[in-house]
């Protein structure tokens, strides 16, 4: 009985099961249909994208559409790090779900047309998945996990694998991820040189792969189709060829892809820039400035602005900067685009602007979407910059002050400024010395992949040892095929000569400088800045004063905002006109007590500046004008705003130097 009662009930169960299964298959096919009807409605973009897809997910949570919608919703609409983690969680579930289903699609998908003709949907479906996970993945620094997200791609053996790109793709990795090791994501090699020739090796890879299929995916889809594929490896092999300085060689395929309508301005403009063609890398990079981009780093933002730096056009720099910023808002971005406002105002003598950017930037968690720019470089531009600050404050605490030698308060300025100084310093020697890129991206002085420049790679390098670099910088001489590249190796050879004590040598290495191969003299205004200001110095050390007096005011016509940071004492002829008070007669003392040499002299070589003072209700105007020493107009009718002295001479001390600013100064509240 027993038995008998167990068998009856197994065949119930069992006949429970089929009806069940047939039931629950029926239903199943009937809310897919109902999504796939449904869907055609609406886009996983739009606004309606995720209530449509909590509505899929709860007719079949077993199918993967519902969660394709949710994850490409949140994935379009995200512009920080929570919102692509919160996108990564359907995006896996849709794709996990997609392989259980259409796996076997996948694998005979182009075995004829007929089934390509069938899967192509779900196909478009999985490129849509995969760009959007990987995408994820990228932007919150988990190349691991993409990378095993190609493999099971790659486990498909597609003839085609437009919408993937996937030897692309490993490419980027390899190079995006060069200055890591196994030790950090298991497919990386142990060196950058290693690193690098996988990322070369992928992209030969992926040209044999198109042209092994070629004629298969001709037939279908035309040679074109073909033919855009490897433009996308172009792209990677320009890039990979300007890193590795085979100048030539991405040259070639940047024209390639210039031809063809697939270039990155940004990118090519990097390159000229490497190779000093300045002028070029600004058109380049202006081409990209108002390319429809979305929620990642603008590139030209970041890259323009320095190098209107180099072209002493520090007030466009800062415009530019300003303008993206208020754009941009807090998205990825936001905080490159604050470090590039803050060289820009370092530049233009803006030292508390300066700092105020380089805070936002250190503050802002930032996301390197769409770069190969990383954090590890985000934070060694903020600390370096910071090295550079606190060395000009301090320059300009003595240059605000001729006797600072002997103020009390000057010297508390001048001892904390050498402790920060000394601080950012440490910070900044310890990232370069776990660097394994520190030669190409620091000392090359050029790369496009650098996110410095090679002024400020000078403040990290001066209080270094001077003998090492002279070895270096006569070795790049020898070996750098840059040939206009090759007077700023000359210059940190001299300048590193001169810092050992070799003076003799270093003035004959800087006077040999032929300043008449700088073509380009409007866009390397701060290198030939750099170099008077060397010249100026050194004439100045041995008591030449007619040679000093003729290169102060050469870097004073060059590129004014550098005198107060130099120690150079231009000598100047000053003219005050206008109101004459108490308050106008203390601002001008105050001018006066800055580390200027006034001079009553009208000698040609002496610069000449007027400040007119006008009185208007409360406050005061200053209206500042100088000319060189050879009459050429630096400063015309600067304006100055104030109410009481205090510091408004020293503000306008450093507006005859080009200084930009508020028209009404505001003296910074000492904190108690």
């Amino acid at each position: 009985m027993t038995k008998r009662i167990t068998y009856r009930f197994l065949l119930f169960i069992c006949s429970f099961i089929i009806v069940h299964s047939l039931f629950g298959q029926s239903s199943k096919d009937a809310a897919r249909y109902e999504i796939d009807a449904k869907r055609k409605d609406v886009n996983p973009t739009d606004k309606d994208a995720l209530p449509r897809s909590r509505e899929f997910i709860r007719l079949d949570s077993t199918y993967y559409v519902g969660y394709m919608y949710e994850g490409l919703y949140k994935f379009d609409r995200s512009a920080d790090y929570l919102g692509f983690k919160n996108a990564i969680i359907p995006l896996q579930k849709a794709f996990d779900l997609m392989e259980k289903d259409y796996g076997k699609t996948f694998r005979s998908i182009y075995n004829n047309i007929d089934n390509l003709i069938a899967g192509f949907p779900r196909y478009v479906d999985l490129s849509m998945i995969f760009n959007a996970l990987k995408g994820c993945y990228d932007n919150v620094e988990m190349p691991g996990e993409a990378m095993a997200l190609l493999e099971r791609i790659q486990a498909y053996k597609f003839k085609n694998d437009y919408g993937f790109e996937l030897s692309y793709q490993r490419s980027w990795m390899y190079h995006r991820n060069r200055f890591l090791s196994p030790a950090k994501y298991s497919f990386l090699k142990g060196s950058v040189e290693e690193n690098e020739k996988m990322a070369f090796q992928w992209c030969y890879n992926g040209l044999s792969f198109i042209k092994k299929y070629a004629a298969d995916n001709a037939a279908i889809f035309g040679p074109a189709q073909s033919e855009q594929r490897m433009l996308t490896i172009y792209h990677n092999l320009a890039l990979l060829h300007c890193y590795n300085k085979n100048y030539d060689s991405s040259e070639y395929y940047y024209e390639q892809l210039a031809e063809n309508g697939r270039v990155s301005w940004n990118n090519y403009g990097g390159m000229q820039g490497e190779v000093g063609n300045f002028a070029v890398a600004q058109e380049y990079f202006s081409k990209d400035l108002y390319k429809n981009y979305e929620r990642i780093l603008r590139e030209p933002y970041y890259y323009l602005p320095q190098l209107f730096v180099y072209a002493g056009k520090t007030k466009e720099a800062i415009n530019i900067c300003q303008g993206m910023i208020a754009e941009s808002g807090s998205t990825p971005g936001f905080g490159w685009y604050n470090i590039a406002l803050a060289r820009s105002y370092m530049y233009d003598g803006q030292l508390d602007s300066c700092e105020f950017a380089l805070n936002k930037a250190a503050n802002f968690k930032e996301l390197h979407i769409g770069t190969t720019l990383t954090q590890n470089q985000y934070d060694f531009t903020i600390n370096l910059l910071r090295l550079q600050l606190y060395d000009k404050k301090l320059a300009q605490e003595k240059f605000l002050n001729k006797g600072w030698w002997y103020s009390p308060a000057s010297l508390y300025n001048i001892s904390a400024y050498k402790t920060q100084k000394m601080m950012a310093e440490y910070v900044v020697v310890n990232q370069l010395m776990y660097n394994p890129e520190r030669d190409r991206l620091v000392y090359d002085l050029f790369c496009a992949e650098s996110t410095t420049t090679f002024d400020e790679a000078w403040y990290l390098m001066k209080d270094f040892s001077p003998q090492y670099f002279i070895k270096k910088y006569d070795g790049y001489q020898q070996k750098d095929k840059r040939s206009n590249i090759q007077k700023y190796f000359k210059l940190f050879s001299a300048k590193f000569k001169y810092e050992k004590g070799d003076e003799e040598n270093a003035l004959k290495e800087l006077e040999n400088i032929d300043r008449k191969t700088i073509a380009d003299t409007a866009n390397e205004k701060l290198f030939i800045a750099r170099l008077y200001e060397n010249l100026a110095q050194a004439y100045n050390d041995n008591g030449d004063k007619t040679r000093f007096s003729q290169y102060s005011n050469a870097v004073m016509e060059t590129y004014p905002q550098v005198i107060p940071f130099a120690g150079i004492p231009v000598s100047m002829r000053l003219s005050i006109t206008g109101t004459d008070d108490a308050v106008t007669k203390a601002v001008t003392s105050e001018i006066k007590g800055c580390n200027i040499n006034f001079t009553e002299s009208a000698n040609s070589g002496t610069v000449a500046a007027n400040i007119s003072f006008n009185k208007k209700g409360t406050s005061y105007e200053a209206l500042i004008t100088v000319r060189s020493g050879s009459g050429k107009l630096l400063v015309n009718k600067e304006r100055l705003i104030f109410k009481k002295p205090e510091g408004a001479g020293k503000e306008i001390a450093l507006r005859l130097f080009g200084k930009g600013g508020a028209v009404v100064y505001e003296p910074l509240v000492a904190k108690k």
